[in-house]
Formats: structure tokens, sequence, C-alpha cells
């Protein structure tokens, strides 16, 4: 982590092998040995002989380390943070969570959920690699009935999250629904 945290604060300018082992206090052979770990993980990482090592490209995964990086960019700090594999839905992993004492701002992400489930215990299709399967955990100070705008709140949200990065406005199928071109994108549960 350190070694990618320095590569990254250099945005892309190479930094060499030397200055790595200096500012971390560790050998030569750790960095390069880091440099391969971050590799394995799907960071393109540049070698440039006599200049160092740049980082070039992140992976395009639901990490821990890219995620974080996302929140932080956007000013969410202390967010607990679970990227899994697999769980069976993040929606029932994070209420064993809350029962468990987790934190309000616990966001649980995952790349496959072999039980998903939608609005009233209806099944929910959650194929590896072919979407972003996400819960939050808050713990609102407020009644039952302050929480009933939650879902359409989120909804158009989402709508704008979606409209602002790709250019296109999905509809809400009222009231937990995104839909783009017929299909649906996104479910609020």
């Amino acid at each position: 982590d350190a070694v990618y945290e320095l590569l990254q604060a250099h945005a892309g300018a190479p930094l060499s092998g030397e200055e790595i082992s200096r500012q971390l206090g560790i050998t030569r052979a750790a960095v390069w040995k880091a440099v391969s770990a971050l590799r394995a993980a799907g960071y393109t990482i540049e070698a440039r002989t006599g200049l160092g090592y740049a980082l070039v490209d992140r992976p395009d995964a639901l990490t821990e380390r890219e995620i974080g990086r996302a929140l932080q960019v956007i000013g969410v700090e202390g967010a607990a943070l679970r990227c899994l594999e697999e769980v069976d839905s993040t929606n029932s992993y994070l209420k064993r969570e809350a029962l468990a004492g987790a934190a309000d701002g616990t966001f649980a992400v995952a790349e496959y959920q072999s039980g998903g489930r939608g609005r009233q215990e209806r099944s929910f299709q959650s194929p590896r690699g072919k979407g972003v399967y996400l819960s939050a955990l808050f713990r609102p100070s407020l009644s039952p009935g302050q929480l009933m705008p939650v879902t359409a709140l989120t909804a158009v949200a989402m709508c704008d999250a979606v409209e602002a990065v790709c250019q296109v406005r999905p509809q809400i199928k009222w009231t937990n629904d995104l839909i783009l071109h017929q299909k649906k994108i996104a479910g609020i549960l």
C-alpha cells in the first residue's frame, strides 16, 4: 500500500526504486516485490530504465483501494468499506454486520451475489462481472415515517449521477428501479 501511495502521489511521473526504498525504509527487492504484486492486481506500472517506476493505469475493479480513493476524492471520510468477491447478498451481509455493531457509514460491495434479492423477497440475478452490487448501512436518528422518501431520493440521485457520467438520463420505474432503453439498470432496496 505504501508503494502504491508513493506512485499515486507522483501522478504518472517516474519514481526510482532507490527513492522508494529510501522513503519507505525497505530494500529495493521489497520495492520490486510490491510493484510485482500491484501489477498482478491489475495496475499498469511502467519501469523506465534510469528513471524508475510510474503508475500509468488502475484496474477497473471493485477493490477497497480504488473505491476508498474515490470516496476520499468526493469527501466521504471514515466510511467503513467491505469489498467482497462473493456474498449471499450485500443487504443481508450488512444486516448481520449491523446486528454485530457495525458503524453508521459501512458499505458492502460485491463482485457476485449468490442470493441477491429485490422487493417482496424476489430473487435478483447478480452475475459476476456484470454489475455493481452495493449496500450501505446508515443509522439515522429519524422516525420510520421520516424515512419514507429515502428510496425516491436515492433514485433521483442515482439518475443524476448516471446523467453526469454518461450524458443519458434513466427513468424511474416507481419507486425503486432505474430504467434505460426499456432495461433495468439499477434497483434500490
